[in-house]
């Protein structure tokens, strides 16, 4: 989990230097290189801070994810094993009820 975690600060930090490095050599319009060199995408400053904020932002969710999906299975676990352990103590109960109710029966005859 401590290298997933590293990767994220590594990634994180990469889109910021990468925003700061378009930021001072492009003060009125965003150049963005496409992928393996093939040329270059160009808009304004506000639209190429706006693309990094949502990549920050699926960023946050990819950064939170992980959490909210253990949260998940462990209180899925919980409520299994909760259901369990009433399944088991209704059990008990119709069972020494039913015990009862026969030990009762017997008396009730020869009174």
């Amino acid at each position: 989990m401590r290298l997933v975690s590293f990767l994220q600060v590594l990634f994180l930090l990469g889109l910021l230097a990468y925003l700061a490095l378009v930021t001072l050599e492009n003060p009125g319009l965003v150049r963005l290189p496409l992928p393996l060199g093939s040329g270059e995408f160009t808009l304004s400053v506000g639209a190429g801070v706006t693309v990094f904020l949502l990549l920050g932002a699926a960023f946050m969710g990819l950064l939170l994810l992980p959490g909210l999906w253990s949260e998940r299975r462990r209180r899925g676990h919980e409520a299994r094993l909760r259901r369990e352990a009433e399944a088991r103590l209704t059990a008990t109960l119709q069972a020494r009820l039913g015990a009862a109710a026969l030990s009762e029966a017997p008396r009730e005859g020869g009174a």
